[in-house]
């Protein structure tokens, strides 16, 4: 890859001074981020990163001397054509021909795959990762922490693909426990099957608010005791009416998240998981670990001082797992984990829900620990904060539909405005396209675990730091090039790619792989939110000085080739993120 090639030059002219082995210095040579300044070097080195102790041994006077002396010994070739010293680093500026030939060459021959082919990702090992994500509960409302769980799982299995993981997405459902005897009992009296079959998220939930409000009645509750049992105990007829609420709900998400563009490889639930769950209660009493509270409460024990704050019920008092909320009881994810472990032989599994279930993961986690499975180790939980706001015009959301229907409506009302809109083939999809970026360049934005206050209006600006932005920008760099032919690459002058704002184009696409390489690390996707946005910028600024139209022909081609590149790169990350590219706007 570019940067990758460049990369090792310079690592190996180190290594010679240094004394280092040149892989030992590849992480610490850093693409430098592109700045208003001009004339800011390619690469970066930071002296701190190659001394041991620097922080607390060593003063920023210290470190700026030591780089300017390394400085001294290093010497410029045909590779780099300039080094000098800035505070604790050494900074290196490539042959400004070759950064144009080498990049594009790159980003050319790689497409798709330009960046996971860096040599940052050469010492990662290819694993099997199982995430679960999304994980709505049947019959309840689908809410904006479900809308999170779902996009950022999504991106976190697009990225995993992306570096040659294989993954399996799993969408972990809230199918069982006592709503459904409420549920049942509730449809008998309240429930329509035309409506079931034609809307059933909406119905089920209709029915399950009209059986709630009755079931303060102690006959009410009686009866869904009664239904939910039978349901535990597998009666026929039992079964029958809940296997088609399950049923009936999944062939609606899926419609949902087709939408979305997310799709998932298995639908399981807690409904799985009952038998194995008992199994799971039986292990823990045979290893010692399940213990028995004054009420009859199943407990395990996972503080070294006998702390009580630090016991995890996994059974309640009537000798039954506990299934309602994971927040309660963490014995049947047990059993999944365990399932999903014998089932998948993963390498790591990752579990994306709000930070609100953190606990439970901790004593999930513990408690496999403890039960002797060593692989807990390589479980994550991967946490998100709170959105405050999201409304539609009608009121609060309820359901995932109800999101993308309100952020498709508004966006085509934004669009009719436009001078373009009368040439869009089919307004609607890219109204939805281009409304699923907002929302999701909007969430991505922050640190995952931060709470932030969701902005109808600010999702939907068209300029600014926003999706509708890199929809724009990558919609404008896909008309040039339908107006001008498609660029070649072949004898593209790069001498004619020397102008600041062409050199700004070319030094962002040296930073990708870095980029990717920091999201993976810690599965934060505001890294390549935020440079995507600064290249959708540098992009602008490069079409508004960079004409193609009205340019020699070797100009032309040259300006259409980075033009190319800057879109390909943008539309790679853009679907990491799990948007969808539009073509027009």
């Amino acid at each position: 890859m570019a940067a990758g090639s460049f990369r090792r030059t310079i690592a190996s002219q180190l290594s010679k001074v240094l004394d280092l082995p040149p892989e030992n210095l590849i992480k610490s040579i850093s693409a430098v981020p592109v700045s208003k300044k001009r004339h800011v070097a390619d690469f970066q080195l930071s002296i701190a990163s190659i001394i041991e102790n620097s922080s607390s041994d060593c003063s920023a006077q210290d470190l700026h001397l030591q780089a300017q002396q390394l400085a001294e010994r290093l010497k410029c070739d045909s590779v780099v054509s300039e080094i000098s010293a800035g505070p604790g680093m050494v900074n290196f500026t490539i042959n400004r021909e070759l950064l144009a030939k080498t990049v594009l060459q790159q980003v050319w021959k790689d497409g798709s795959e330009y960046g996971v082919k860096s040599e940052l990702f050469s010492t990662v090992p290819r694993q099997k990762a199982v995430i679960e994500f999304s994980s709505p509960n049947i019959a309840k409302k689908f809410h904006i922490g479900h809308l999170r769980s779902t996009i950022v799982g999504n991106f976190i299995a697009n990225l995993k693909v992306a570096l040659g993981h294989e993954v399996v997405r799993i969408n972990y459902l809230g199918d069982w426990g006592m709503q459904f005897g409420l549920l049942g009992v509730g449809f008998q009296s309240f429930g329509n099957k035309e409506k079931l079959k034609s809307s059933p998220l909406q119905h089920l939930f209709e029915v399950y608010v009209q059986i709630n409000k009755a079931a303060e009645d102690e006959n009410t509750k009686k009866l869904a005791k009664d239904f939910f049992r039978k349901l535990e105990e597998h009666d026929e007829q039992t079964l029958s009416i809940w296997k088609q609420f399950r049923d009936l709900s999944i062939e609606e998400y899926i419609r949902i998240y087709k939408r979305l563009g997310v799709h998932f490889d298995e639908y399981s639930g807690e409904s799985f998981y009952q038998v194995k769950a008992q199994e799971v209660l039986k292990m823990l009493e045979d290893k010692g670990l399940l213990q028995k509270t004054v009420k009859g409460t199943g407990v395990v024990d996972l503080s070294e001082k006998k702390d009580l704050s630090t016991f995890s019920t996994v059974m309640r008092s009537d000798g039954t797992s506990l299934y309602i909320t994971r927040q309660v009881s963490p014995s049947v994810d047990l059993a999944a984990a365990i399932d999903r472990m014998n089932k998948h032989s993963w390498d790591t599994m990752i579990y994306v829900t709000d930070k609100s279930q953190n606990n439970h993961f901790q004593h999930l986690f513990q408690i496999l620990k403890l039960m002797g499975y060593d692989w807990a180790e390589r479980c994550q939980h991967v946490s998100f904060g709170l959105v405050q706001g999201m409304k539609t015009r009608r009121g609060e959301v309820i359901f995932l539909e109800d999101v993308l229907n309100e952020v498709r409506s508004r966006m085509l009302q934004n669009m009719t405005s436009t001078k373009t809109a009368k040439e869009i083939q089919d307004p609607l999809e890219t109204a939805e396209k281009v409304g699923l970026a907002a929302l999701i360049i909007q969430d991505f934005r922050g640190l995952l675990s931060s709470d932030y206050q969701f902005s109808w209006d600010r999702a939907l600006q068209s300029r600014g730091d926003t999706g509708v932005f890199l929809q724009y920008t990558h919609a404008r760099l896909h008309s040039l090039e339908q107006m001008h032919g498609n660029a070649e690459l072949t004898d593209v002058n790069v001498a004619c790619l020397q102008e600041p704002d062409a050199i700004s184009v070319l030094q962002h696409l040296l930073r990708y792989d870095e980029v990717l390489y920091r999201s993976s690390q810690d599965l934060q996707p505001k890294h390549i939110v935020s440079y995507l946005l600064t290249l959708s910028h540098v992009a602008a600024v490069a079409h508004k000085t960079l004409p193609v139209k009205g340019s020699a022909p070797d100009v032309a081609q040259a300006r259409l080739c980075l033009f190319h590149a800057a879109r390909s790169v943008l539309a790679n990350g853009m679907k990491l993120l799990g948007i969808t590219p539009v073509t027009q706007m």
